[in-house]
């Protein structure tokens, strides 16, 4: 990866590394046995400035770019660490700082930069409406100056470990004869005050990532905390999602590298039948194909961080990095299981916990068949297939 980093991001990178091996593998075995969320890691993230990394330098923050904190996710994954734990402040900072208005970032802002705010959770999905955003069902209804929220969502997670909320609602009804992304808002929710109100529910997964299911009945949030234009709020959060693919593509491929690092360092020292494991075509070709494509992966990670950074909106190419980070993790995950054989599938060896969260990129945030659907209906014109 530093190959392609400017100085700075290569000391971004080695300082990351260097907090991370502060937290082993056995810490990360701890997290996972236990279903625990990993507080010491993200307040030492918090500490060294590394959540903030993208919020101005004029509210106390790093003022780094969507590139730097690219280096940041990476190099936590690439270390055997799980950025996901963290990772919410880093892609929800995008709404508030396109879209946000000067009196919410003064409020919020300097805050999370000092590390006094968490702003982890992102309340979207919903059970009916799974990837069909224009058909949520949580309402906003404008009574004064606050708005009452009514409905829930499902898969928020970090949600008890967060201090704001950023959350997509309905101020208008559907009509699917009208504009269907029109009417959709998005309200800052400050947890500290309504987190009692909020019904909530942990969802058991195969992983510790804490995500719950969340009911509003006639939760109050003040207007000012309204992002942006009332109505205009699916055009915000698609400017968002650039940038969370574009970070989650990071961690993807921070994960495929620790793979084929782990893999590439056991078949040549692994030996049976009086040879190392790697000189055999079967373990070495599937290792060095994963790697390429996780190197051709990263280069359109870089394309999408430069135009997003440059102010355009990179869909095709966030989208397009997304779906061959994910494709590259899951064929690293597979190889380097396959090299460690039976050793692979025990905890000891850590690699079975890495194979569990290589999965579930490929159907999370969002399926690799919705990014297919996405790139043959408006990057290649042809016919819309849902």
């Amino acid at each position: 990866m530093s190959s392609y980093l400017t100085d700075d991001q290569q000391q971004i990178q080695s300082a990351v590394m260097e907090l991370c091996a502060r937290f082993p593998d056995s810490y990360w075995q701890q997290i996972d046995k236990e279903r625990l969320y990993p507080d010491k890691f993200v307040q030492a993230l918090t500490d060294a400035g590394w959540l903030s990394i993208l919020i101005p330098e004029e509210y106390g923050g790093g003022g780094g770019t969507i590139t730097d904190a690219c280096v940041v996710l990476e190099a936590i994954n690439r270390s055997g660490g799980n950025a996901v734990t963290a990772h919410a402040q880093l892609y929800t900072m995008g709404t508030v700082l396109r879209h946000g208005n000067e009196e919410q970032k003064q409020r919020f802002l300097p805050a999370i930069a000092a590390g006094d705010l968490r702003f982890q959770a992102f309340g979207v999905t919903e059970a009916d409406a799974g990837t069909d955003t224009t058909r949520i069902r949580t309402t906003a209804v404008r009574d004064g100056d606050h708005y009452i929220v009514n409905g829930g969502k499902i898969f928020t997670s970090r949600f008890p470990h967060s201090d704001i909320m950023l959350l997509l609602v309905r101020t208008t009804p559907y009509d699917p004869n009208t504009r269907t992304t029109q009417g959709l808002s998005c309200l800052l929710v400050d947890l500290r005050d309504s987190r009692d109100s909020i019904e909530h529910r942990p969802i058991p997964t195969m992983l510790s990532h804490d995500p719950y299911q969340l009911f509003f009945d006639d939760l109050r949030v003040p207007v000012e905390n309204l992002i942006g234009e009332e109505g205009k709020g699916f055009s915000y959060i698609l400017s968002g999602m650039n940038a969370e693919r574009i970070l989650l593509t990071s961690e993807f491929l921070g994960d495929g590298f620790w793979f084929t690092e782990k893999a590439s360092q056991y078949a040549t020292t692994r030996e049976v039948f009086g040879r190392p494991i790697g000189q055999n075509q079967a373990v070495q070709f599937p290792i060095a194909q994963a790697y390429a494509e996780l190197e051709a992966a990263s280069l359109m990670r870089w394309k999408a961080a430069e135009l997003y950074a440059n102010g355009q909106s990179p869909a095709f190419e966030a989208n397009a990095a997304k779906l061959l980070s994910t494709q590259a993790l899951w064929k690293a995950a597979n190889a380097c299981m396959d090299t460690y054989g039976g050793y692979g599938v025990t905890v000891e060896y850590g690699i079975e916990r890495k194979f569990r969260e290589a999965r579930t990129p490929l159907v999370a945030p969002v399926s690799n068949n919705l990014v297919l659907a996405y790139i043959g209906q408006n990057t290649l014109g042809m016919p819309k297939s849902y």
